[in-house]
């Protein structure tokens, strides 16, 4: 299982990491929520956990849980920005429908 991580986003997540002073890395996993039930979560990572698998990429690294990792296998992290708006874009081999708001999705 695996979880790759684009140029553009290790950089946007190094500099998240410098910006707030201390951190690991990130730690991305799925939670039920939304109206297509299942979200993506992400929040900084200051201490291991015995469960996290790590992947690394150009000195940014992202920690997945073992059961988010199940609907994350194959996930590419990209960094992109479009008109005004920029940010982080999971494209996730394993969706097979996202509701309208784009919040949510299902596997």
């Amino acid at each position: 299982m695996t979880i790759s991580v684009t140029s553009a986003a290790a950089a946007h997540i190094r500099n998240q990491i410098s910006s707030r002073g201390h951190g690991l890395g990130i730690r991305l996993g799925v939670r039920t929520s939304g109206c297509s039930g299942m979200a993506y979560v992400l929040e900084f990572v200051d201490e291991l956990q015995d469960e996290d698998q790590a992947f690394e990429c150009d000195g940014a690294t992202v920690f997945v849980d073992p059961k988010s990792l199940v609907y994350l296998d194959g996930t590419e992290l990209d960094f992109v920005k479009e008109g005004l708006n920029e940010g982080l874009k999971f494209n996730n081999p394993n969706v097979s429908a996202e509701c309208g708001c784009g919040e949510s999705f299902t596997v």
